[in-house]
């Protein structure tokens, strides 16, 4: 047995996906974790940028939300709201934005709205927030999720932030600023983009997983890679930092 957790695995994947400089505007939970990993590790000189308007913030804990007080202490900048959005990430200076959601399917589309029909939903999530905008124009989106039949369905029920929409070239025909979704990485594996298609298929597997969960795990039916790989297992040193990391932050939001 591995010796570490899926949410390790899922969290220290998702991290080595951020390379050192890179402008990073991050969103709260898992998207979080795995930037601030990063920035720990292998990426010390990227530049977390939060909603709230904090730029280059480094913090000692996790963040409860955007607007915790911990990211504008330790950011080199503080700006509104408007500004982050107009002068950053609208001016295309954002390398990636981190983003997860409720639901996600087969062309990227994320949903943070509601679970049902709009106008009467079984349940209605948080929103949007800044997700729509920095689906839309960062120059590249990372997608981080726990994988559930649930959660990665084969059309999302409202999209909250653009993926590739219908497939194909239908993003870039609209005029959409950023690529897309690049890459979404789970606890089960990494899905990559058919770059003809845009339809998402399996590109790697984890340690200990087989390719029937990961099915048994999706609602559309997933294309696997010709070649499939295997994730490589996560460092003693990363899940020494991660665990650290919780650690402080379970302590910190204690009480």
């Amino acid at each position: 047995m591995a010796d570490y957790t899926k949410d390790e695995m899922m969290t220290i994947t998702a991290a080595n996906k951020l390379k050192d400089g890179m402008v990073c505007f991050v969103g709260i939970g898992l998207p979080s974790a795995a930037c601030n990993l990063a920035r720990l590790t292998h990426a010390p000189n990227a530049v977390l940028i939060y909603e709230s308007g904090t730029i280059e913030t480094k913090p000692d804990v996790l963040p409860l939300s955007i607007g915790d007080g911990e990211l504008a202490e330790t950011a080199s900048h503080v700006i509104s709201v408007p500004e982050v959005f107009k002068y950053w990430l609208q001016a295309g200076k954002v390398d990636a934005g981190f983003l997860g959601g409720a639901q996600i399917d087969k062309f990227g589309n994320i949903n943070s709205t509601v679970i049902g029909d709009y106008n009467n939903p079984k349940v209605r999530l948080p929103g949007a927030g800044g997700a729509p905008e920095i689906a839309s124009n960062a120059k590249q989106t990372l997608v981080v999720m726990r994988h559930s039949k649930r959660a990665f369905v084969d059309k999302v029920d409202f999209i909250t932030s653009t993926g590739y929409l219908n497939g194909g070239s239908e993003r870039e025909e609209l005029g959409i600023k950023g690529e897309g979704p690049a890459v979404i990485i789970t606890d089960l594996g990494i899905l990559k983009p058919d770059p003809e298609t845009k339809e998402f298929y399996l590109e790697s597997i984890h340690p200990d997983v087989t390719v029937d969960e990961v099915r048994e795990n999706t609602g559309w039916e997933l294309k696997i890679a010709e070649e499939l790989e295997t994730t490589p297992e996560p460092s003693a040193e990363y899940l020494g930092i991660l665990r650290d990391l919780n650690e402080r932050t379970a302590l910190a939001h204690s009480g």
